[in-house]
């Protein structure tokens, strides 16, 4: 177990008695490989890179957690490593979250959230993948290779120990419609780690957390841990058997019980939303044994490019067969992923009284990127990769209504809300990979909910099979890891999960009515005309006159606001594109009459967390 190098043929594994000593206590769980266990230690040194050693910051609080700071969460996105199968990559996981959290204090939680990309580690670095590594050699890789963020590299649950290679698709990739390969886009934003280190025991740990963020701690799985759901807990079994990794985000004290507060990599369905909490200073679980930090370095101020060289452009994958929906199946101007008029088949369900309908003075600007100095607004969304996928009509309402998910909580939930597309697009709630309907996005919230992004990973795919089930919403997976070529879906199994729900759905158009709604309620989604011109965007105010703005694409509206020196009004987009694309994956679009149709046919929803009444009804 102590091999770590790439290329060391797993089947050479010995089972040597530390071996059969650790199966033993790992063949019971679910999550735990007990061949070859997520978290890998490695032999040899671990010096570090430390240039700035941390002076101890005196009576330290007795509750810290990064994601309730004087009222700001600077923590980033919670995910499971075991979808859309099985992959030991917990290592990725845990250090690939704590480098987005610093990153995130760094910049004092200020739009964009940056997820850097666990996948560019599992297929490129030089631990063993989905077959194990160690969150501090996630660090070290980090420092002497630039790493790129989700939208560039969506996780897919393979390494390069079983069919995801190391390549320059894997570092950054964009697919077209129609087009027969996926490609490496011209340019992109890199990331690295500045230093990085070990520490160990309370005292430092919480020094380290306090001081500059999130740290990856490897700890011992108990039977009893994999079936926890809340409160504090404590391992009776004295285990020390390191086998996972996770990312400890802060500490707290309830009832005069001492207690760690930690993320985990097994979606927001286990624990308390994806967290746990352990008890601290007695090294329960090991988690006080073996922990890794690093700094992320600064590559965002004057934001870092990689620059794609003519061999890296050269090299492609195979893309999906996906095209959009010619004219005579539902489109009726040209082809494109959104239908030109949105609708609901059991008619809208507007609120009693509209926000446009209210007296309400509304702002000149408004931008819920920053209300206050808080980032409201979900992550950003690459419906393009791993393959093409015309799912803009699955994203941009579900980017809009996990949006007003954060606003209602104040940005207070223990990590952002994201809902998932993917479950959209396998319900076929308005459409599928070849185009869709708004609206049937919001009739499935309103009648079932919709889970959250940690349930089903994006596979840009469409279910081979025309029924949703239960597993199709939000499911988990077991070991092990899945062999190239095959899907291992007779490893995975439902669960259940939290449902984000619209109690109510309605159409809106004109720029008077969206800036009510959106001051008022959140962002919305709207279509546009997704001229070729468009698709070259790189920032600025865009505008484009068409005597007919023909829909075929569905964008987020998070806000507006007025040029200072032109006095040109603009609405503030969000595309799903990526965030190579684009102002980080937003654009500026004029308002009026040169503006793509961004006025003409928008939808919103309401959000709750109770089921609405399904007996009322509203048809307008």
């Amino acid at each position: 177990l102590q091999k770590n190098h790439r290329n060391f043929n797993l089947k050479m594994y010995k089972i040597t008695l530390p071996v059969a000593l650790l199966i033993g206590n790992t063949a019971a769980l679910k999550f735990i490989d007990p061949v070859h266990p997520c978290r890998r230690t490695t032999s040899g040194p671990q010096e570090g890179l430390v240039k700035t050693p941390l002076e101890p910051v005196n009576d330290l609080p007795d509750q810290w957690v990064w994601n309730d700071v004087n009222g700001t969460n600077y923590l980033t996105n919670l995910r499971n490593q075991h979808i859309p199968s099985y992959c030991g990559s917990c290592w990725a996981h845990a250090a690939t979250s704590a480098l987005s959290d610093r990153i995130k204090i760094a910049r004092n939680a200020q739009w964009p959230d940056i997820n850097i990309a666990p996948q560019v580690l599992i297929s490129c670095s030089q631990d063993d993948g989905c077959h194990g590594g160690e969150a501090y050699n996630a660090f070290e890789w980090m420092n002497g290779n630039d790493i790129t963020d989700e939208t560039c590299s969506i996780y897919r649950a393979r390494g390069h120990d079983n069919g995801e290679e190391c390549s320059p698709i894997v570092m950054c990739e964009n697919c077209s419609p129609g087009k027969k390969d996926c490609f490496t886009p011209d340019k992109y934003k890199v990331y690295r780690t500045e230093e990085y280190g070990k520490v160990a025991g309370e005292d430092k740990m919480m020094q380290e957390i306090y001081q500059r963020g999130p740290i990856a701690c490897g700890i011992a799985v108990p039977d009893s841990l994999e079936d926890y759901t809340g409160g504090i807990y404590e391992d009776t079994t004295g285990n020390v058997d390191i086998v996972h990794d996770i990312s400890v985000v802060g500490w707290g004290v309830e009832d005069g019980k001492k207690f760690w507060t930690v993320r985990n990599s097994w979606g927001t369905h286990w624990g308390e939303n994806g967290l746990f909490r352990v008890v601290r200073g007695t090294n329960n679980i090991a988690i006080e044994t073996d922990c890794a930090w690093a700094t992320p370095k600064d590559t965002w101020s004057e934001p870092e490019f990689h620059i794609s060289t003519e061999e890296e452009k050269a090299f492609t994958a195979p893309n999906s067969d996906v095209v959009p929906k010619a004219e005579e199946e539902a489109f009726l101007y040209k082809p494109g992923c959104r239908v030109e008029k949105a609708t609901f088949e059991d008619g809208e369900r507007p609120p009693e009284v509209h926000a446009w309908e209210t007296n309400d003075d509304i702002p000149a600007e408004w931008d819920w990127r920053n209300v206050n100095g808080t980032n409201y607004v979900s992550w950003s969304k690459n419906q393009h990769i791993p393959v093409y996928c015309g799912s803009c009509w699955a994203q941009g309402t579900t980017s809009s209504l996990a949006d007003r998910f954060n606003i209602m909580l104040g940005d207070q939930n223990p990590t952002p809300v994201a809902l998932d597309a993917q479950t959209i697009i396998n319900c076929r709630a308005g459409g599928s990979c070849e185009g869709g309907n708004p609206g049937g996005v919001y009739e499935f919230a309103f009648k079932e909910g919709i889970p959250d992004s940690s349930c089903e990973q994006y596979v840009a795919k469409d279910l081979d099979s025309s029924k949703c089930t239960d597993i199709d919403k939000c499911k988990d997976c077991t070991w092990p890891p899945c062999p190239e070529g095959e899907t291992c879906q007779d490893k995975c199994w439902a669960v259940d999960y939290k449902h984000y729900y619209a109690k109510n759905y309605y159409s809106l158009r004109g720029a008077e009515k969206m800036k009510a709604e959106i001051y008022k309620n959140g962002p919305i989604s709207c279509g546009i005309d997704a001229t070729d011109k468009f698709e070259e965007y790189t920032g600025g105010i865009y505008s484009e006159h068409k005597l007919f703005a023909m829909i075929n694409h569905e964008i987020a509206v998070v806000g507006y606001g007025k040029d200072k020196e032109t006095g040109q009004e603009y609405w503030i987009g969000r595309n799903s594109w990526g965030t190579y694309w684009g102002e980080d994956g937003f654009f500026r679009m004029a308002a009026g009459k040169d503006g793509l149709g961004i006025e003409n046919d928008c939808t919103a929803g309401i959000p709750s967390f109770d089921k609405p009444s399904q007996d009322v009804t509203y048809v307008n």
